[in-house]
């Protein structure tokens, strides 16, 4: 009766006996084995390094071309600011007085207010001149 604890009988351990017997049918003896093995060896260092020195070349043109990127984007955000600003400050009255002066009508309801529009900042009426002048009672 077999033992079931022999590892003869494991299916993982035949597996692992067949792939041995197949290693060593299919390896390459002699000197010509070792060197394929070594020149395998040189030209995988060989490949490691150019891959290493390249590496520390793109880090040092990334590191020195810092400066530059953020002097850039410190530009734009200055402008970006800038702008920001124009349009908190300015940007009412260019908005109000450039609806006023393409004649855009179609914004005009029955009662002769124009349609409100809704901006960013919040929503405006645009008015005529005369109504905004008159003093009020």
């Amino acid at each position: 009766m077999p033992d079931s604890r022999d590892p003869r009988n494991n299916a993982a351990w035949r597996a692992a006996q067949q792939w041995q017997q197949r290693a060593r049918q299919t390896r390459a003896g002699g000197p010509l084995g070792g060197l394929k093995l070594l020149f395998t060896w040189l030209l995988f260092g060989a490949m490691m390094i150019v891959a290493m020195v390249l590496g520390l070349f793109f880090l040092l043109v990334g590191w020195a071309m810092m400066p530059f990127l953020r002097h850039r984007m410190k530009k734009r955000m200055e402008q970006m600011r800038a702008d920001q600003a124009e349009d908190v400050g300015g940007g009412v009255h260019y908005r109000e007085t450039g609806y006023r002066e393409t004649g855009h009508r179609q914004g005009r309801r029955g009662d002769g207010r124009p349609h409100e529009q809704q901006v960013l900042e919040g929503d405006y009426e645009v008015r005529d001149e005369e109504r905004s002048n008159r003093p009020r009672e």
